[in-house]
């Protein structure tokens, strides 16, 4: 049996099997693109609440995992070399799924790099500006007389939809005919945007066709179905 004695977030949340990967998460969008990472790729885990409503990110046990004290994390019994692994960060964390299980990258190098690089423009792009239009959108920011803040990220994130858009023009995936870590990271980001954050009419979203398309296909899928309500949330 895997000794994690050594990663504090065990103590918290307590692993009922070692020997399996201990996700820490929610199912926010970046949440989301572990658990249904793990559900693609069969690999067996335990899924771990990390409550925002009790403020369980901000305490010294997870921070011991992610210093940044953002989900998701995972600890990984069974790391390089065999030796246990904490990764927090949700990009690394696909990555580094995707070369462990040889899953969802291509195994051509020029294809890898372009599978990253979309990775990449959704984790510095894409999903930054998708949650800031949320909040101008949907929470606080809703009450400001002043909507250039709003209306920056309203132009910005169409202008991210329609890069989208051309990407998946004659596509099925973004990168072609093969569904990858890069449509993993983003398909719970879309989501959000037209869902929770209720930007959908804001954002024109109904003008971009194919990423309509392409968001229907991802949902259709078993796995992402089921990853996106995983760890099940508190119900208090």
């Amino acid at each position: 049996m895997a000794d994690l004695s050594g990663f504090p977030v065990t103590r918290k949340w307590p692993a009922a099997n070692p020997d399996v990967l201990q996700y820490y998460g929610l199912p926010t969008p970046n949440g989301v693109k572990v658990s249904i990472m793990l559900e693609e790729t069969g690999l067996p885990y335990e899924a771990h609440l990390v409550d925002f409503a009790r403020d369980d990110q901000k305490s010294p046990e997870f921070v011991s995992l992610n210093p940044n004290g953002k989900i998701p994390a995972i600890v990984d019994p069974n790391g390089p070399d065999g030796k246990p692994i904490g990764l927090f960060e949700s990009g690394a964390i696909l990555l580094y799924l995707a070369d462990k299980t040889g899953k969802f990258i291509p195994a051509d190098p020029a294809a890898r790099w372009e599978t990253i690089a979309w990775l990449m423009w959704q984790m510095g792009g894409l999903g930054p500006m998708f949650g800031q239009l949320g909040f101008f959108n949907k929470f606080a920011g809703r009450d400001w007389e002043d909507k250039r803040p709003r209306d920056r990220y309203v132009d910005e994130s169409k202008r991210l939809l329609g890069v989208l858009d051309a990407r998946l023009a004659g596509r099925e995936w973004i990168m072609g005919d093969d569904y990858t870590i890069a449509d993993i990271g983003t398909l719970g980001w879309v989501r959000n945007l037209i869902g929770f954050y209720e930007a959908r009419e804001i954002v024109g979203f109904d003008d971009f066709a194919n990423v309509a398309a392409w968001l229907d296909r991802g949902l259709a899928r078993p796995a992402v179905a089921k990853g996106l309500t995983i760890p099940a949330r508190s119900a208090n």
